[in-house]
């Protein structure tokens, strides 16, 4: 149904038949010629009646005035939209890019690929499930640093998820201030729920706090820690000194100190298997605020009436 914004603008609309009424006309003022009798009355003949011309003038221009006030009084229609879902949670999404996440122990669709393809695979697929999550993206190597901040474009963060590079934050593996870079930003958060992912293949061995220390702060911040041990090998049952094994036992330590879930995965399908774990625990189903969109009409009569204007004056120099 069409609707106007403005609809006071309609009392615009009999302003040129007042001002046709109230305002004097204008004669015509000049010299006569005389002419012979015969001569006037053939001048007059060929001048024919203007009366029609002259009418059909002022009907096109409150035609242009009707449309141009139309315009401005807004037709418009509501257009259904529906409506967002809106979680009340601050979601940051951690991710190790140290030099291990190189290492192509992993399989998709038959093909041998990286730690890193696959987290990027899984990881963007999850991220955009998340409608109605406030998201945030860091990485972390030797450092940690805000790759995306809290954002409700999850397509965006997702996209940066495929766009992330080893190397670029260094190749140690610093999971305290990963941890404590979002809780930093969490803190002033008004959010309902609070959450981290953590994600790392490796052992922490850059930055100057414990991981267990900062597990403790999220816990009193009241923000909840899930972690993902990533990587075929655990430090747990690994030979002394191999390397490309992931410290589970500390990222289990973090999750259970700060009231999260621990997973250990070791192949892309489990990995896969994380990410569903993970929208059941943490569910994006709540009701939204519904939102009024309008369709506006107003620049069709506005065109219609420009036009009209155009031939009226493409006539009258005709």
């Amino acid at each position: 149904m069409i609707e106007l914004a403005d609809p006071l603008f309609l009392l615009l609309l009999p302003l040129p038949l007042i001002a046709m009424r109230l305002l004097p006309g204008d004669r015509a003022r000049g010299a006569a010629l005389a002419v012979p009798e015969r001569i006037g009355k053939g001048m007059l003949a060929g001048a024919g009646d203007a009366t029609p011309v002259l009418l059909r003038k002022q009907v096109a221009l409150l035609l242009a005035w009707g449309l141009l006030v139309f315009a401005l009084a807004g037709p418009r229609q509501l257009t259904p939209v529906s409506a967002l879902k809106v979680s009340g949670r601050d979601l940051a999404i951690a991710i190790d890019l140290s030099g291990s996440m190189v290492r192509d122990d992993f399989h998709l669709n038959g093909k041998q690929i990286t730690r890193l393809q696959a987290v990027q695979t899984v990881g963007a697929d999850f991220v955009r499930r998340r409608a109605g999550d406030r998201v945030a993206l860091i990485v972390f190597g030797s450092d940690a640093y805000y790759a995306a901040p809290f954002s409700f474009d999850t397509e965006a963060i997702a996209r940066r998820i495929e766009e992330a590079t080893i190397g670029i934050s260094g190749r140690a593996t610093n999971m305290s201030d990963a941890l404590g870079l979002a809780l930093k930003r969490m803190e002033r958060s008004e959010a309902a729920s609070r959450v981290v992912i953590l994600l790392s293949d490796g052992i922490s061995n850059a930055g100057a706090t414990n991981p267990r220390g900062v597990a403790r702060l999220a816990a009193d911040l009241g923000v909840r820690v899930h972690t993902i041990a990533l990587g075929p090998r655990d430090l747990a049952d690994s030979a002394p000194g191999e390397r490309g094994v992931v410290d589970a036992a500390t990222l289990r330590a973090i999750s259970e100190l700060s009231g999260g879930t621990s997973f250990r995965v070791r192949t892309t399908n489990e990995l896969q298997a994380v990410t569903e774990a993970l929208d059941r625990l943490e569910a994006t189903d709540s009701d939204g605020l519904a939102a009024e969109m309008f369709r506006e009409f107003w620049t069709y009569p506005a065109a219609l009436g420009g036009l009209l204007l155009l031939w009226i004056a493409w006539r009258g120099h005709g």
